[in-house]
């Protein structure tokens, strides 16, 4: 079972509920879409970040918030979320540790997401 402070069981059961007759098929579908895609929204977080696009870096923190809650990855989708609000109200300005942060989490995610799906 996962780890309740990476990734959040129910929300785990409500994706296996969607189809419950397809053995886990459509689950091992969401985790894979998001562990390929979650990467590449990370990398533009860091590039924006380090070009100063506040209009993709807030897209894209939003998009991380979204893609992230939707597979239980509540932790990582606060973060994002604070980034988006943070962006949105103040800047870019000192958003560099918390972008940090973000990958760390995902690591923690993704492998947690990996042990679900196995």
């Amino acid at each position: 079972m996962a780890d309740p402070t990476i990734i959040d069981p129910e929300a785990i059961a409500t994706l296996k509920e969607l189809n419950p007759d397809d053995d886990g098929a459509f689950l091992k579908e969401i985790v894979g879409i998001y562990l390929e895609d979650t990467p590449k929204r990370l990398q533009d977080l860091k590039q924006s970040l380090a070009t100063g696009d506040l209009a993709v870096f807030t897209r894209t923190a939003h998009t991380i918030k979204g893609s992230s809650a939707n597979v239980g990855a509540f932790v990582l989708a606060g973060l994002a979320e604070h980034l988006e609000a943070v962006s949105r109200k103040d800047g870019l300005g000192g958003l560099g540790a918390m972008v940090a942060q973000c990958d760390e989490q995902f690591a923690r995610v993704a492998a947690e997401l990996r042990g679900l799906v196995a």
